[in-house]
């Protein structure tokens, strides 16, 4: 009962932020969106408001492209599905794909309610269907999830290196650093000063530093990281699995650039400026709150913003983009799959553990 009453205000909390600051979104652009309606002379009354302004946009979107979306969307989850298959393998467990891809979606469903919960509920229900033991089920996961850490994090690199001066114009625009180091060579100087520094307090006092329980956690993060790549190893065929990890990170990407064809004020905009929307709206995922709500929405709005698109525009597309796939994927096939696990699984007895 106590366990339940934690889970639930947690829901509650996580609830609370994402809603939160989606509304503080939608007021700095609602206000936005009316002002600017003034300046070009336009009635409040014809005007109306921003949210009026999404679910006319959401209505004008062009099926087809959100249709391409969600089609990306699935292909990605097959790829994640037959990879949680390949990482079971070495241990003596052969899964079926069905199961895979259900519990898999069945995890993103779960997201919504409580932002990681997902992982638990994919893990459990695969083990309860598959007869496989729950703590050799969550290792696959956290090897999954440390490979989407890496992804991400070579994703990112990638869009900072292709279109670092659009990047950066924007944030000398937006936070005024040119006003306060003078150029953006001075402000490198700067950040390279301080980790030297950091750097050099760290040696001097490494040995105390060891000592320390966060130190130690870092350390065993670390080597988690480390095993969970050294795991890719045993797989019977690594350049699949490799595969099929590239595959996920490049239907995400694809489903970006997609969707900006759902909506015509985006339509014009480069592979480029998808991979950096990619990546602003990635992070606005990893950052708790259900599925990304109001973090996705202010993440990728802002990175819409470097390539000239207005804060109302972006606003729509956010909102166009983020419920297409809750709503198109993770709720409609996630409530399907509470329904559909139970009656594929019924008769069926899972193959016994290869030794």
């Amino acid at each position: 009962m106590k366990k339940q009453l934690i889970n639930f205000l947690k829901f509650l909390l996580f609830l609370g932020l994402g809603l939160g600051i989606l509304y503080l979104v939608y007021q700095k652009q609602n206000t936005a969106f009316i002002e600017d309606c003034a300046l070009k002379n336009i009635n409040a009354e014809t005007c109306g408001t921003l949210l009026q302004k999404v679910f006319k946009d959401f209505r004008e979107a062009n099926y087809f492209w959100i249709f391409m979306v969600l089609l990306a969307f699935t292909v990605s989850n097959v790829s994640r599905a037959i990879k949680w298959q390949m990482l079971l393998r070495p241990l003596g467990y052969r899964p079926r794909f069905i199961n895979a891809f259900l519990t898999t979606i069945l995890g993103y469903f779960a997201n919504l309610g409580l932002p990681r919960m997902g992982e638990v509920v994919r893990g459990a229900t695969l083990a309860r269907y598959e007869n496989i033991p729950v703590e050799k089920v969550m290792g696959t996961i956290v090897v999954d999830r440390i490979i989407d850490v890496i992804s991400i994090l070579l994703v990112t690199s990638l869009a900072f290196v292709l279109e670092y001066e659009a990047i950066w114009q924007f944030v000398e625009k937006e936070v005024s650093l040119s006003e306060r180091f003078g150029s953006s060579r001075n402000l490198l100087l700067v950040l390279a000063g301080i980790g030297v520094f950091i750097l050099l307090l760290f040696y001097l006092f490494r040995k105390p530093l060891m000592r320390t329980r966060l130190m130690q956690k870092v350390i065993h993060l670390a080597q988690g990281f480390l095993q969970g790549i050294q795991t890719v190893r045993n797989l019977q065929n690594p350049g699949l699995f490799l595969f099929h990890s590239f595959n996920i990170w490049l239907m995400y990407y694809t489903m970006t650039y997609f969707c900006f064809f759902t909506f015509e004020p985006t339509s014009h905009l480069s592979p480029l400026a998808a991979l950096v929307v990619f990546v602003f709206g990635g992070w606005g995922v990893v950052i708790p709150s259900p599925g990304g709500m109001g973090t996705y929405h202010f993440l990728a709005q802002t990175a819409l913003s470097i390539y000239g698109v207005s804060g109302d525009d972006g606003f729509s597309w956010a909102n166009i983009s983020f419920f297409s796939i809750q709503l198109g994927c993770n709720i409609s096939i996630g409530l399907l799959a509470i329904f559909i696990l139970p009656m594929i699984n019924r008769a069926y007895q899972p193959q016994p553990k290869v030794a």
